[in-house]
């Protein structure tokens, strides 16, 4: 039932239903296009490239680009719910990590993505951050391609832990803190299973019918930034529920997508 607006930088991109506003946080003149009468703000932002100018171009200096274009047409969106990363967690013993949890990054991506939030969560409208887990979906198909090219590896000892999130579920769960009329400040948006990448991989070569992935030793592994399990208990007590509540459920649909040649 709302008018929808997507902003993006290349033209000619939104899926039916979704009208286009050309436009680059980086370009505060050219968000003087936006449509008035916002009252949400959904920040779906990636940066264009892994370097640290890039990252605070997009995660710290967006937000407060897109925040000055509404307030400089007296606009007052009534929400922004903001998407980061469970990379804001720099915990690397495999315990568990939740929105209680000091997040502690250890490397200059989680540091500019909780400086992000900062800024969000300090800026002029009520907000929401929503820490994303590792997203796999229709286009995001990392582990397949691995196995499939030979590539795959993990450490069985100690276990490295994979949290993730189907794409659908991302969206859902987007929407659902959208609806609420109490959002928390802060949520972890994951399915509901952390799952060791060598079982992962294991299980997926099973369903690919490849080989499996190369055990290394931990000493041999490249340096990983963090390795932790994310609980999301405070998004399903708000009443949010995946629909691919593990990775089995999650890569079991995916998996019909694909052909003996790769992704569709």
């Amino acid at each position: 039932g709302h008018d929808v607006w997507g902003l993006r930088r290349t033209p000619g991109r939104m899926p039916t239903g979704v009208r286009e506003v050309v436009a680059d946080l980086s370009d505060a003149t050219s968000l003087r296009s936006l449509p008035p009468d916002l009252n949400l703000v959904i920040g779906t932002v990636g940066s264009d490239r892994y370097d640290e100018p890039a990252y605070r171009r997009a995660y710290v200096d967006g937000p407060r680009t897109l925040f000055a274009a509404p307030e400089a047409s007296d606009q007052h969106p009534r929400r922004v719910v903001w998407c980061s990363s469970t990379g804001v967690y720099g915990r690397r013993d495999g315990g568990w990590v939740d929105e209680d949890t000091a997040p502690e990054p250890s490397g200059w991506s989680g540091r500019i993505l909780l400086e992000g939030e900062a800024t969000v969560l300090g800026g002029p409208y009520p907000a929401t951050v929503v820490r994303l887990a590792g997203l796999y979906g229709a286009g995001r198909v990392l582990f397949v391609e691995k196995l499939r090219a030979g590539e795959a590896v993990c450490v069985e000892h100690p276990p490295q832990w994979v949290n993730l999130l189907h794409l659908d579920d991302a969206a859902a769960a987007l929407a659902h803190v959208v609806a609420l009329d109490r959002a928390a400040p802060v949520y972890v948006a994951v399915d509901d299973r952390p799952a060791a990448r060598c079982e992962l991989l294991r299980w997926l070569a099973t369903r690919l019918d490849c080989a499996g992935p190369r055990v290394a030793d931990a000493a041999e592994a490249p340096p990983r930034r963090s390795n932790k399990r994310c609980r999301n208990a405070r998004l399903r007590a708000s009443g949010w529920r995946p629909a691919y509540p593990t990775y089995r459920e999650g890569f079991e649909a995916l998996l019909t997508e694909f052909s003996g040649r790769g992704p569709r």
